[in-house]
């Protein structure tokens, strides 16, 4: 956010008669891991009807993004500017050594990032947070000393959603759990998403009567693997995958196209090939349908229980006459997950993954690249890409009554452009390059208020990478550059360059490099202006040759 847009929202605040104690309330929650069509209103089978109520309130964007994966997204969010600036250049767990010790990789939001939660508790707001951290691991680096005045968090990027078993040695179960930074204990019956609903609330509650509004960051892990769901959620969506991969992502498709979502003649993406090591549907057994088809079972289990929760925090609101007043934004933090967890995160002693225990205390799976097509829906790839796939999110934000719009929103927005925009609402000042004395990187997202207000802006020029894959998008025309997708027992292979109309061809289907070869060319050499900007480390043999 700059000064116009400051300037914009102190005006939209004193035409709506608001004194500072009555700014707009803010609650941001993100879903880990949601794909793009796995949502009721996004076209997915799945119910989730207080998300689509939500969704028939206000916005629903088509084209909000996000970083290819997790932390860097979450770095992006609490900062307001570029991961690689903020600290997470890559994942603290995929930092490679020629990364290490390079100033953006620090592997934790770095002391040279804006944390929104700051701005915010200094000018005025109750902060408070709960659910995944994964932005630090020190007593330092917590939510408690970057801004949340309350919180209760997970600081690993994932693990169990039960209570871990005392003395269990699995990779997956060693987590760290903090409360305002001090160490807790989970009660027995502890489920990561009611938990963390049940905590929100309760520091919700304890500041009324404050006078000050809040902002809350609901920082699900659901339906992060491994996949786990309650009791009574388990067994909600029993026989409804066998009919496959493919007949569940066409219908999908089909639903986006009846919505508006999609254009009647879209070209959806194509399924990665079959393999041996990648089967399709027809390919398996009938002992593999059945766990298959359980596997997407139980993730619709957590996305519909996730659902639940995000009613509890909506009537939470409207109970209490805060809703009117309230920005409401949901989205997830990345593309659908198609990584096999098991190449990490081997089996230990004690896990149960038979059909019988599966979702349950015990099991560990994922649901693997197959399913995560499905939830990418229409588009290429997933997670841990920069393909559309990887970083188009669904995102729906419900506006506060003063300025409610209704709708489909398909402008383009990013994460990072959230930090400015409750800024804006919040009528405070961009900070610039610098906090309370120290040297700061500046908010380089852009407010998203004209957006949301209904307002013509200029499509922003957006660039990205992780893991070597990268993007670069100016207008309709996106440069990807992504080192391919390797399969299971497959060496990895080399970078290769694409360019596509995603205004025409979001599933990125009709490579244009060649039929415009001066635009391709341009690009390239854009993302690497943006590559030395932000401090971008690729790996040695990538430095070689045409960028």
């Amino acid at each position: 956010m700059r000064f116009p847009a400051l300037l914009a929202a102190s005006m939209w605040l004193a035409s709506a008669g608001l004194m500072a104690a009555e700014r707009p309330n803010i609650l941001l929650i993100v879903a880990d891991d949601l794909g793009y069509s796995d949502l009721g209103a996004f076209g997915g089978e799945i119910e989730t009807p207080n998300l689509d109520k939500l969704a028939e309130s206000g916005l629903q964007l088509t084209s909000m993004y996000a970083a290819p994966t997790c932390s860097p997204t979450r770095a992006m969010l609490m900062s307001g500017t570029d991961n690689h600036l903020a600290g997470l250049g890559t994942m603290a767990e995929g930092m490679q050594p020629f990364q290490r010790g390079k100033p953006g990789y620090e592997g934790y939001l770095n002391q040279q990032a804006h944390s929104i939660a700051e701005l915010l508790r200094d000018g005025g707001y109750r902060t408070s947070m709960v659910g995944k951290w994964h932005l630090g691991l020190q007593p330092e680096q917590g939510p408690d000393q970057r801004g949340f005045e309350r919180s209760f968090t997970l600081l690993e990027g994932g693990g169990v959603h039960f209570k871990p078993k005392a003395g269990s040695t699995a990779k997956i179960e060693q987590l760290t759990y903090r409360e305002n930074g001090q160490p807790v204990e989970l009660p027995d019956d502890f489920y990561s998403t009611d938990f963390y609903t049940d905590k929100l609330i309760s520091y919700l509650k304890a500041g009324e009567g404050s006078g000050k509004p809040f902002f809350a960051y609901a920082a699900y892990t659901s339906p992060h693997w491994p996949l786990q769901a309650p009791d009574a959620w388990r067994d909600k969506y029993q026989g409804r995958y066998e009919a496959g991969y493919d007949a569940v992502r066409l219908a999908r498709i089909d639903r986006m196209k009846a919505r508006g979502l999609l254009p009647a003649d879209f070209q959806a993406a194509a399924p990665l090939p079959v393999t041996p090591q990648l089967p399709g549907w027809a390919q398996l057994s009938g002992e593999q349908r059945h766990i298959e088809a359980r596997k997407m079972e139980i993730y619709a289990a957590m996305v519909s229980n996730l659902d639940h929760n995000v009613g509890r925090l909506l009537s939470y609101l409207r109970e209490n006459g805060q809703m009117d007043n309230t920005l409401v934004v949901f989205m997830s933090d990345n593309g659908a997950a198609g990584e096999r967890h098991e190449q990490f995160y081997p089996a230990g002693p004690g896990t149960d993954n038979s059909l019988a225990n599966l979702g349950k205390r015990g099991s560990q799976i994922d649901y693997g690249p197959r399913w995560a097509e499905v939830s990418a829906a229409p588009f290429r790839l997933f997670k841990g890409t920069t393909a559309e796939g990887g970083i188009s999110v669904p995102a729906l934000v419900k506006l506060p009554s003063s300025l409610r719009r209704k709708g489909l929103e398909r402008s383009v927005a990013r994460v990072d452009d959230l930090a400015p925009t409750f800024l804006a609402l919040a009528a405070l000042p961009d900070p610039g390059s610098s906090w309370k004395g120290q040297a700061k990187h500046p908010i380089t997202g852009r407010s998203m208020l004209p957006m949301l207000e209904g307002k013509k802006q200029s499509e922003p020029v957006l660039a990205g990478e992780l893991f070597g894959s990268r993007y670069y998008r100016e207008g309709n025309m996106k440069l990807l550059g992504l080192v391919p997708w390797a399969r299971p027992g497959e060496a990895p292979q080399p970078l290769r360059w694409q360019l596509f109309d995603v205004s025409r061809d979001r599933g990125e289907q009709q490579d244009l490099s060649t039929q415009q070869p001066e635009t391709f060319e341009r690009l390239k050499q854009a993302w690497q202006g943006y590559a030395h900007q932000v401090g971008v480390v690729v790996p040695p043999a990538m430095k070689t040759g045409a960028p």
